[in-house]
């Protein structure tokens, strides 16, 4: 392991950390970042399924991540900064003092995704959502119910933006994932490789507690607020999760740990 000490913010082999907020929302030339100790440990394990370009670390931490640190590779850059100097950086204060890069690499487009998928198979599908806390905590759910693959359309957030990653504790760097095209154009996908489309709401036909486990679940979910469009609904088998009186709706993240848990369960 390579510790560099860094003494000012303008070094420029740390480029790819400065002003991490602005840059969140226009991206960083396949890159990522990775932040916070629960994250960093899934990164630094087998089942990150993204490589590491460096560590950025605040020097207070060091002696405390000694375990951790050891088991990153040996060539891995790991930058470390006095807290000055390290928000200087990032353009604000990150109080954890733990951040790194990750590489996108080559990922699989859609077609590719689900053609490579086993014949029992569970995948989860998020449609408009832009909310990256949502976003992280549906990853968070599909890593812990061992979904086989998350699809998003291009109008959902990106599962590697910064938040959504921290949220979901690391899951969006183990589930496989694919973003890109409309609702349509995905569902057409998924009907065509032989999956059952499983649409939760809360006006749907079937409980989850009465809904049987396809050998092939495509579960679709839609945006806080506006749910799933009506057009989306009538391509699929509707569900809804019972509530007491007159309640109206789950929080998006929590509907998909209830369903991936009730369907995981059933396989």
């Amino acid at each position: 392991m390579r510790l560099v000490e860094l003494t000012s913010a303008d070094d420029p082999r740390i480029d790819a950390y400065r002003v991490i907020k602005e840059r969140d929302l226009v991206g960083r030339g396949g890159r990522f970042v990775v932040e916070g100790k629960t994250v960093l440990d899934v990164a630094l394990s087998p089942r990150n399924r993204f490589p590491l370009e460096s560590l950025l670390l605040a020097e207070s931490r060091i002696e405390a991540l000694g375990s951790l640190l050891a088991g990153a590779p040996e060539d891995l850059p790991v930058y470390t900064a006095s807290q000055t100097v390290l928000d200087g950086i990032t353009g604000f204060h990150i109080h954890r003092g733990l951040l790194g890069i990750g590489l996108r690499g080559e990922m699989p487009g859609a077609e590719e995704l689900i053609a490579g998928l086993p014949e029992e198979a569970l995948v989860v599908v998020p449609l408009g959502i832009t909310n990256h806390d949502n976003v992280g905590g549906i990853m968070r759910n599909a890593a812990a119910f061992g979904v086989d693959a998350a699809l998003f359309d291009f109008a959902s957030c990106d599962p590697l933006y910064r938040k959504a990653i921290r949220v979901s504790v690391g899951g969006s760097l183990i589930v496989p994932f694919a973003r890109e095209g409309s609702a349509e154009s995905l569902l057409d996908l998924l009907v065509a490789h032989g999956f059952e489309l499983i649409a939760l709401s809360p006006a749907g036909k079937t409980p989850i507690t009465a809904l049987p486990r396809p050998r092939r679940a495509a579960v679709l979910l839609g945006a806080e607020g506006p749910g799933l469009p009506p057009h989306i609904l009538a391509r699929a088998h509707t569900v809804r999760i019972p509530m007491k009186g007159d309640f109206d709706s789950l929080n998006v993240a929590t509907t998909s740990g209830i369903v991936l848990h009730s369907l995981a369960d059933a396989r």
